[in-house]
């Protein structure tokens, strides 16, 4: 189990490496989006900051490969954009959703924080510890991901792994086409972890204004 103190040093670390010159260009293409899917929390944990492996006043960690994600908001012109809302969602090692319409509900780590939040920095980045992604029914590994300003969403994505074999059959991996690099990341073994963790950067290109309705169904950021 890794203190808060720890973690909040290797926060600072993970942040500073996802730290990337290659996007300085004339314009950026904005990051795919993807539905929010039926298992955004339906009611959110005690718990919302940005390690999902520990839970307030829980003595044990949640089971999986120990991941650090990492990488910073822009807008279209390259300018990090600060105090952005990046939300995050996933199933838990089992398959399992923090939500009550997920299959297999009675199967859930009750270590697994399922859903994490973290507003960007003054260089847009954010930083998550969780764990890498795996398949349940119908789909390929993916973390969801969510970027608001106040109450708009700018952006609603996934994040997939990087030579899963689920996503040649994925839908909504394929729906992307040739864009799927985009929204896809290689999650490389840290180096001298002895624990075997884990590391992948997602940058996020975004708009200036709000996502269509229908893109999160109108739902605005949630805070409470």
């Amino acid at each position: 189990m890794t203190d808060r103190r720890t973690f909040l040093r290797q926060a600072a670390w993970f942040a500073a490496m996802s730290y990337s010159s290659s996007l300085l260009a004339e314009e950026l293409a904005k990051t795919p989006r993807t539905t929010e899917g039926p298992f955004y929390p339906d009611k959110l944990p005690l718990d919302t900051d940005n390690d999902l492996l520990i839970i307030t006043k829980n003595i044990d960690s949640a089971v999986g490969t120990v991941s650090h994600v990492t990488g910073r908001v822009l807008g279209v012109d390259g300018e990090p954009l600060r105090n952005c809302l990046v939300e995050i969602w996933q199933c838990d090692n089992s398959g399992a959703y923090l939500h009550s319409g997920s299959s297999n509900a009675d199967k859930r780590d009750s270590n697994f924080q399922g859903y994490g939040r973290f507003s960007t920095d003054m260089e847009g980045r954010y930083y998550f510890r969780t764990i890498k992604p795996v398949p349940y029914p119908g789909r390929t590994p993916h973390i969801h991901f969510a970027v608001s300003r106040g109450k708009d969403r700018l952006l609603t994505t996934q994040l997939f792994v990087k030579g899963d074999p689920g996503n040649e059959k994925d839908g909504i991996y394929n729906a992307m086409g040739d864009r799927k690099d985009a929204v896809t990341s290689e999650f490389a073994p840290v180096k001298d972890s002895k624990i075997g963790e884990l590391a992948a950067s997602f940058e996020i290109i975004v708009g200036h204004t709000p996502e269509e309705p229908d893109q999160n169904q109108g739902r605005p950021p949630r805070r409470g």
